[in-house]
Protein backbone atom coordinates (compact mmCIF):
# COMPACT_ATOMS: atom_id res chain seq x y z
CA UNK A 1 0.00 0.00 0.00
CA UNK A 2 1.12 3.45 -0.91
CA UNK A 3 2.52 5.48 2.28
CA UNK A 4 3.42 9.24 2.15
CA UNK A 5 7.29 9.72 2.90
CA UNK A 6 6.19 12.97 5.19
CA UNK A 7 2.67 13.17 6.87
CA UNK A 8 1.03 16.39 6.74
CA UNK A 9 2.44 18.84 9.22
CA UNK A 10 -0.35 21.88 9.17
CA UNK A 11 0.97 23.78 12.03
CA UNK A 12 -1.74 26.84 11.20
CA UNK A 13 -5.08 27.21 10.14
CA UNK A 14 -4.17 29.25 6.96
CA UNK A 15 -2.04 26.16 5.82
CA UNK A 16 -5.17 24.22 6.37
CA UNK A 17 -7.22 26.38 4.75
CA UNK A 18 -4.95 26.40 1.69
CA UNK A 19 -4.63 22.88 0.98
CA UNK A 20 -8.26 22.36 0.94
CA UNK A 21 -8.92 25.09 -1.40
CA UNK A 22 -5.52 26.71 -2.86
CA UNK A 23 -4.28 25.34 -5.96
CA UNK A 24 -4.78 26.11 -9.76
CA UNK A 25 -7.81 23.41 -10.35
CA UNK A 26 -10.17 23.64 -7.05
CA UNK A 27 -10.46 27.07 -6.48
CA UNK A 28 -11.84 26.65 -10.53
CA UNK A 29 -13.76 23.88 -10.07
CA UNK A 30 -15.15 26.04 -6.64
CA UNK A 31 -16.01 28.99 -8.50
CA UNK A 32 -18.05 27.31 -11.56
CA UNK A 33 -20.08 25.20 -9.25
CA UNK A 34 -20.77 28.44 -7.20
CA UNK A 35 -22.02 30.41 -10.19
CA UNK A 36 -23.71 27.65 -12.00
CA UNK A 37 -24.92 25.32 -8.95
CA UNK A 38 -25.04 21.76 -10.46
CA UNK A 39 -23.24 20.71 -12.89
CA UNK A 40 -22.71 17.16 -14.68
CA UNK A 41 -19.19 15.97 -15.15
CA UNK A 42 -19.12 16.73 -18.86
CA UNK A 43 -20.62 20.02 -18.38
CA UNK A 44 -17.77 21.13 -15.72
CA UNK A 45 -15.80 19.62 -17.84
CA UNK A 46 -16.71 21.91 -20.62
CA UNK A 47 -16.82 24.78 -18.13
CA UNK A 48 -13.03 24.10 -17.38
CA UNK A 49 -10.01 24.96 -19.50
CA UNK A 50 -6.49 22.88 -20.41
CA UNK A 51 -7.56 20.18 -17.67
CA UNK A 52 -7.09 16.54 -18.32
CA UNK A 53 -9.76 14.18 -17.02
CA UNK A 54 -7.41 12.28 -14.63
CA UNK A 55 -7.10 16.39 -12.89
CA UNK A 56 -10.23 16.73 -13.05
CA UNK A 57 -11.22 13.32 -11.81
CA UNK A 58 -8.48 13.79 -8.64
CA UNK A 59 -9.51 17.37 -7.81
CA UNK A 60 -13.44 16.20 -7.40
CA UNK A 61 -12.33 13.65 -5.13
CA UNK A 62 -10.27 15.73 -3.10
CA UNK A 63 -13.22 18.26 -3.13
CA UNK A 64 -15.84 15.43 -2.06
CA UNK A 65 -13.48 14.52 0.60
CA UNK A 66 -12.92 17.21 2.30
CA UNK A 67 -16.67 18.08 2.03
CA UNK A 68 -16.62 21.08 -0.44
CA UNK A 69 -18.58 19.21 -3.03
CA UNK A 70 -20.85 16.73 -3.28
CA UNK A 71 -21.68 14.16 -5.88
CA UNK A 72 -24.96 12.89 -6.65
CA UNK A 73 -25.90 9.86 -8.51
CA UNK A 74 -29.35 9.08 -10.28
CA UNK A 75 -30.48 5.49 -11.07
CA UNK A 76 -31.43 6.16 -14.87
CA UNK A 77 -30.04 5.25 -17.93
CA UNK A 78 -27.95 6.42 -18.88
CA UNK A 79 -26.32 7.35 -15.18
CA UNK A 80 -26.88 11.06 -14.33
CA UNK A 81 -23.80 12.39 -11.83
CA UNK A 82 -24.62 15.49 -10.76
CA UNK A 83 -21.86 17.93 -8.95
CA UNK A 84 -22.64 20.91 -6.29
CA UNK A 85 -21.06 22.88 -3.53
CA UNK A 86 -22.07 21.96 -0.14
CA UNK A 87 -22.50 24.42 2.69
CA UNK A 88 -18.70 24.46 3.62
CA UNK A 89 -18.21 24.57 0.12
CA UNK A 90 -20.13 27.40 -0.30
CA UNK A 91 -19.14 29.19 3.05
CA UNK A 92 -15.29 29.18 0.76
CA UNK A 93 -16.63 31.78 -2.08
CA UNK A 94 -16.15 34.80 -0.54
CA UNK A 95 -12.82 34.14 0.77
CA UNK A 96 -12.18 33.09 -2.98
CA UNK A 97 -13.89 36.69 -3.87
CA UNK A 98 -11.99 38.27 -1.12
CA UNK A 99 -8.41 36.89 -3.32
CA UNK A 100 -9.66 37.96 -6.52
CA UNK A 101 -10.14 41.15 -5.62
CA UNK A 102 -6.95 41.62 -4.15
CA UNK A 103 -5.40 39.77 -6.86
CA UNK A 104 -7.20 42.25 -9.70
CA UNK A 105 -5.21 45.53 -7.80
CA UNK A 106 -1.92 43.82 -8.52
CA UNK A 107 -2.36 41.68 -11.55
CA UNK A 108 -3.63 42.47 -15.12
CA UNK A 109 -4.86 39.62 -16.67
CA UNK A 110 -5.79 39.21 -20.82
CA UNK A 111 -9.71 39.36 -20.40
CA UNK A 112 -10.07 37.36 -23.30
CA UNK A 113 -8.26 34.38 -21.04
CA UNK A 114 -9.97 34.88 -18.23
CA UNK A 115 -12.84 32.54 -17.34
CA UNK A 116 -16.22 33.83 -17.45
CA UNK A 117 -16.65 33.26 -13.60
CA UNK A 118 -13.65 35.75 -13.36
CA UNK A 119 -14.73 38.07 -15.83
CA UNK A 120 -18.11 38.36 -13.95
CA UNK A 121 -15.48 38.89 -10.58
CA UNK A 122 -13.19 41.08 -12.41
CA UNK A 123 -16.61 43.37 -13.65
CA UNK A 124 -17.81 43.46 -10.01
CA UNK A 125 -14.41 44.19 -8.16
CA UNK A 126 -14.28 47.36 -10.86
CA UNK A 127 -17.89 48.66 -10.65
CA UNK A 128 -17.43 48.38 -6.29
Amino acid sequence: MYRKKLENDIRCPLEYGLQVFGGKWKSRVICVLAEKKVLRYSELRGEMYNIADAVLASTLKELMADGLIERRSYDEIPPRVEYSLTDKGESVVPILQSICRWSGIFYNEDSELALKQCQKCNYRQHSE
